[in-house]
């Protein structure tokens, strides 16, 4: 198990050093020891949870409940299944949705009549630790320690974390475009990523607009060396749940627009939007099938 210091998780899940520390002597975060007078906090160690939900989500209770009791059949297992298929699927991983949702149910590859990438294997696995990492912590704006631990956990124990150029949980080391287009250098990105989180974090509100364009203007960064884009839709994904809006899973056959909506963001702003208005209308229609209440 991996072990971070008070700071780095305080960071984290966007807390004072102060506050984390009283969480680790109060005993409210399981795993945490004092050795001498350091703390150790288990790295995926949540936060306390509160009597309620910031985000005010009833699909976010639902999916902590389910995922808690481990429950077959429901909303959260149809997310896992979904937004991992279609997620890595964009990306260039070959397995198919029944293969995703086999690995998710029964923790084993199955029989398949061609070759199976390793990585494609790991990153699904990862991915679906990914989702539960960013249910268990919507308490919190995004920060740069959060964001990095998406990457850490969607690279881990995959053939690019035995690479000497790739960092995995950590910002690119080499150039790297997207689409043909430039990205941010990979000296700059710290300081890029930072102003973005500070624009975004001022906002006392967000509105669906400002998760889309946090979203466009974190991929045009592309700030790892790869996995942005799955890291990126994870971090949409869970920013709607914390702000109490429907969240959305941009499936395969929206990819196109999807990407074309990313490249004409600056032009105009109605193609990434419509794009995800559909995909959250196919969401939506998700939560009427289980009967989960949401605003429009």
């Amino acid at each position: 198990m991996e072990y971070i210091s008070v700071k780095e998780w305080a960071e984290m899940h966007g807390v004072s050093a102060r506050t984390a520390r009283n969480y680790c002597a109060q005993n409210k975060i399981p795993g945490a020891f004092l050795v001498g007078k350091t703390w150790n906090i288990p790295a995926e160690a949540q936060p306390p949870r509160h009597a309620k939900n910031s985000s005010g989500s009833h699909l976010l209770t639902v999916l902590r409940e389910q995922k808690a009791g481990k429950t077959k059949g429901g909303i959260y297992h149809r997310v896992q299944i979904d937004l991992t298929y279609n997620s890595n699927h964009i990306e260039g991983s070959r397995l198919t949705h029944d293969q995703t949702r086999y690995i998710f149910e029964t923790n084993t590859i199955g029989l398949t009549d061609g070759a199976v990438n390793v990585d494609d294997i790991i990153e699904t696995t990862n991915h679906f630790r990914a989702i539960d990492y960013i249910i268990d912590y919507t308490d919190g704006k995004p920060t740069e320690a959060f964001i990095k631990h998406l990457h850490f956990l969607l690279k881990s124990g995959t053939s690019d974390e035995r690479k000497d150029w790739f960092r995995v949980g950590d910002y690119k080391k080499l150039p790297n475009e997207v689409g043909g287009n430039d990205t941010v250098d990979s000296d700059k990105v710290h300081k890029a990523i930072k102003a973005l989180l500070k624009e975004y974090n001022d906002k006392k509100r967000h509105s669906l607009e400002d998760i889309i364009d946090f979203h466009q203007r974190f991929e045009a960064i592309h700030p790892f060396q790869d996995g942005n884009g799955r890291v990126g839709r994870l971090i949409m994904f869970r920013e709607c749940l914390r702000c109490g809006l429907v969240p959305f899973i941009i499936t395969d056959e929206l990819k196109m627009f999807y990407y074309n909506g990313l490249r004409n963001w600056s032009q105009i702003k109605g193609y990434l939007i419509d794009t995800c208005l559909c995909a959250q209308d196919n969401f939506k229609t998700l939560l009427d099938k289980f009967r989960i209440k949401y605003t429009d």
